[in-house]
């Protein structure tokens, strides 16, 4: 019999720790979230779906993210520049997780908070 004890475990050893440590934030799931249904999204187009992120706090979650391989910046050669963001191969492999996440909050989320369709 395999019992498990908490007693030899590590958080941090887990998939699960991994995990969040990828797209744990205050708006890297949204930005995930928002290329995984929009992209390929520009900066200010984030930016305004977002809201409240400043310039430079979302300039760093989406280097963050690139960093981890999860998402992709195109830089176009043009006057005024131009960059997109989309999901990397890496990226779009969380779109089953996220998509959960979605269904679970369609699920859960009180009727009295419908949905704004």
């Amino acid at each position: 019999m395999n019992e498990k004890s908490i007693s030899k475990a590590n958080f941090s050893d887990t998939g699960y720790s991994y995990t969040l440590s990828l797209i744990a934030g205050k708006y890297k799931p949204i930005v995930l979230y928002c290329l995984m249904e929009y992209e390929p999204v520009r900066f200010n187009e984030m930016r305004r779906y977002l809201g409240s992120a400043s310039d430079k706090t979302l300039s760093q979650t989406l280097k963050e993210l690139e960093r981890d391989d999860l998402v992709h910046r195109e830089m176009y050669p043009e006057i005024p520049p131009k960059v997109e963001y989309s999901l990397t191969e890496r990226g779009h492999s969380l779109v089953r997780v996220l998509d959960q996440l979605c269904t679970w909050g369609e699920e859960n989320r009180p009727k009295d908070q419908g949905s704004a369709d």
